[in-house]
């Protein structure tokens, strides 16, 4: 049976990672969990051992775990990014990154499937960079990459997102184990692997100058990541834009390989092996108009008439309803220091989708 990683299985409900690495019981509420930032106090450090303690993890993870006060709270940051995100950006699309009928999706090798694992592991590894250089992390801090920008970066007071560092204690926490033939496990860990790529390719230099009056007589520049909605847009056109994969046997080394459709091709007659930042699916999606086990359907949905309603609605149509609005107008800022509005109201026309 494959195991769960270990976000997938603390937040079933919410988000997956990779089924291919370890798996806990799906009941751990990590969005719970008390803030566990570092710190000297023995209470909250007895905290952080017991909330390691109600992970189900293996004795290696817990062993990190334990040694990492600020990992729990970077894991619930993760989890709590890597939904918004999901939700944003399918917010005018049938399947909206519900929560309702996660534990069944995550059961089939689909598109959305593809992007919460990509999602997921790009939050993860986001927030992990973040975290080091935010200081919440005891055993790492800024970008320590040995370069002389890097230096002086840390000399002007500035501290890079330590991507480094994220990566690398990403591949020891997760602990990938062998997949053999197992076609859907190369799929996941492919595709986890898509997450983790594009918050690599988002990492960018940033500079600052330093000199009178703005001369720039001295620039210190840092690496930086960008920000988290635009990961999330680049995993929803690779989402957009996903390769449909089938099992072929490489005989050269006699297992099988991830092999798909010829980008645009409708048939198994062109294969080709997807690209490392191709997201990748083996089964069609349902339509996700009517409610089934993966999702609650589009019925009662708010739509844009203009944008989405055909296309949300599922051709059942929509209704529409018009309310009045209350909203602050015609504000003028008061000496000192605050801010007045009068309040105006104005109809507001309301789509929803028909059941």
């Amino acid at each position: 049976m494959r195991s769960r990683t270990l976000l997938a299985a603390l937040c079933l409900s919410l988000l997956p990672v990779s089924a291919a690495y370890f798996g806990l019981t799906g009941k751990e509420g990590l969005t719970h969990l008390p803030s566990l930032g570092p710190s000297t106090n023995p209470a909250q450090g007895k905290a952080h051992l017991k909330q390691c303690d109600l992970l189900k993890l293996s004795r290696k993870q817990k062993r990190l775990c334990q040694r990492e006060p600020g990992l729990a709270e970077t894991l619930r940051d993760a989890i709590r990014l890597s939904v918004m995100e999901c939700q944003y950006q399918f917010l005018s699309e049938r399947w909206n990154c519900s929560l309702d009928g996660r534990t069944s999706l995550l059961k089939r090798g689909l598109k959305e499937t593809a992007f919460l694992y990509a999602v997921s592991s790009a939050a993860l590894t986001h927030s992990l960079a973040r975290a080091c250089s935010a200081g919440r992390m005891e055993r790492c801090t800024c970008d320590d990459s040995p370069d002389l920008e890097n230096r002086k970066a840390w000399q002007w007071g500035v501290c890079g997102d330590n991507l480094k560092y994220s990566t690398k204690f990403l591949k020891k926490f997760l602990g990938q184990k062998k997949i053999g033939k197992d076609l859907r496990a190369k799929v996941d860990i492919h595709n986890t692997n898509v997450g983790i790529k594009a918050v690599k390719n988002g990492l960018k230099t940033t500079c600052k100058c330093h000199g009178v009056s703005g001369s720039c007589a001295v620039r210190t520049c840092w690496k930086q990541l960008s920000p988290f909605h635009e990961t999330g847009r680049i995993l929803k056109l690779r989402y957009d834009d996903a390769v449909k994969i089938f099992s072929a046997t490489n005989d050269a080394v006699g297992h099988s390989e991830l092999v798909g459709t010829q980008r645009h091709s409708h048939s198994h007659s062109s294969p080709a092996t997807p690209r490392p930042t191709d997201l990748v699916y083996v089964e069609d999606s349902p339509s996700f108009c009517r409610p089934s086990k993966y999702s609650l359907g589009t019925a009662g949905r708010t739509c844009s008439r203009e944008a989405s309603c055909d296309g949300l609605c599922c051709g059942r149509g929509y209704n529409t309803q018009s309310r009045m609005v209350t909203f602050s107008c015609h504000c003028q800022v008061r000496w000192c220091c605050y801010v007045e509005c009068q309040q105006c109201m104005q109809e507001e026309v309301i789509y929803s989708c028909k059941q």
